[in-house]
């Protein structure tokens, strides 16, 4: 019986049964369907490929170049020229030695320097105090107060100024009310026309811009240190001078290097406030070239004024980097 069994078996599986298919090999598969590999790409093709890269970045980057050449600094380089070709010819330099030499410029100077720096000083002054006042002493409103400062930053220069004249001008609210009280013809406040009104209204004008990375650098500070502080009975005062005050140098720094470069070439607050025997850089360059058509001396007055102001722009912006602003 078993072997007819197995003799019906072997017939069967001769017919119908195909033998088991060879294993595929990977060159089987490779030659069946699959793509050959990428060549690899030869430093000739990496050197092309890079250099239109080169050219694509160059083609983005020729119209922003072209419309900072155009309109910046061909016309710089235009007065930077006529500075050096006067109208009525001479030398080069005849422009510059005659600038120099005047009284004007030079009391001009003097007094653009005087103003810029007694406004820093003064913004950066009050603009800590008040910073300190919105940061660390609750009272309604603060916030409100803080995000004011950031809508101030946008408002012009004369505004502000003419603010100043409805409260101090010569037939301004203080003289009213001054008149008004003491039967007087005129009023005592007749200060805004002249140094020291110019100078209020640029420390008025200024201040925000001290106080608003003040307030950013108070708001990263840790308040755990003024608690320890004052929990080992230091006073406010000395709080401030030993732990908020070493925080807050790299904002003052910073806000102090820009109300500076700001105030050197502030011209609305000085026409608006009307102070006639206050001459600055850019007024003496108003006067120069509206006034007396004398353009060479503007130029040169307006080359003295772009040196100073880039190199004070120079000072800000390595004070900003070390400030982390």
């Amino acid at each position: 019986m078993a072997e007819v069994t197995r003799r019906a078996a072997a017939p069967a599986q001769d017919r119908g049964s195909a033998p088991d298919p060879a294993p595929q090999t990977p060159a089987g598969l490779k030659d069946r369907g699959s793509a050959p590999d990428p060549a690899p790409q030869t430093p000739a093709g990496l050197e092309s490929a890079q250099a239109e890269g080169r050219t694509g970045r160059w083609l983005w980057a020729l119209p922003p170049v072209l419309v900072l050449v155009l309109g910046f600094l061909y016309p710089l380089g235009l007065v930077v020229q006529q500075s050096f070709t006067p109208e009525g010819g001479g030398g080069a330099f005849d422009a510059y030695r005659s600038v120099f030499a005047s009284s004007a410029f030079r009391e001009a100077l003097g007094t653009t320097v005087w103003l810029a720096v007694g406004a820093t000083a003064g913004c950066l002054v009050l603009g800590f105090v008040l910073a300190l006042i919105i940061a660390f002493v609750p009272f309604p409103g603060a916030r409100a107060v803080a995000k004011f400062i950031d809508v101030f930053l946008s408002f012009p220069s004369f505004l502000v100024t003419l603010a100043l004249l409805f409260i101090y001008g010569t037939v301004g609210m203080a003289n009213g009310v001054w008149t008004d009280v003491t039967g007087a013809a005129d009023g005592p406040f007749h200060f805004l026309s002249t140094l020291w009104g110019v100078l209020l209204a640029e420390i008025t004008y200024f201040t925000p811009f001290v106080m608003r990375p003040l307030l950013a650098a108070f708001s990263q500070l840790d308040t755990a240190q003024l608690e320890v502080a004052a929990g080992l009975g230091a006073r406010p005062a000395r709080i401030v001078r030993q732990v908020i005050l070493p925080e807050a140098l790299p904002a003052l720094a910073a806000g102090g290097s820009l109300v500076l470069v700001m105030c050197l070439n502030e011209f609305g607050i000085v026409l608006f406030t009307g102070a006639k025997d206050v001459t600055t850089l850019p007024m003496l360059i108003y006067g120069k070239a509206i006034l007396e058509s004398d353009y060479a001396a503007a130029c040169v007055v307006a080359v003295v004024n772009i040196v100073i102001s880039v190199g004070l722009f120079g000072l800000y912006r390595v004070v900003s980097k070390r400030a982390g602003a």
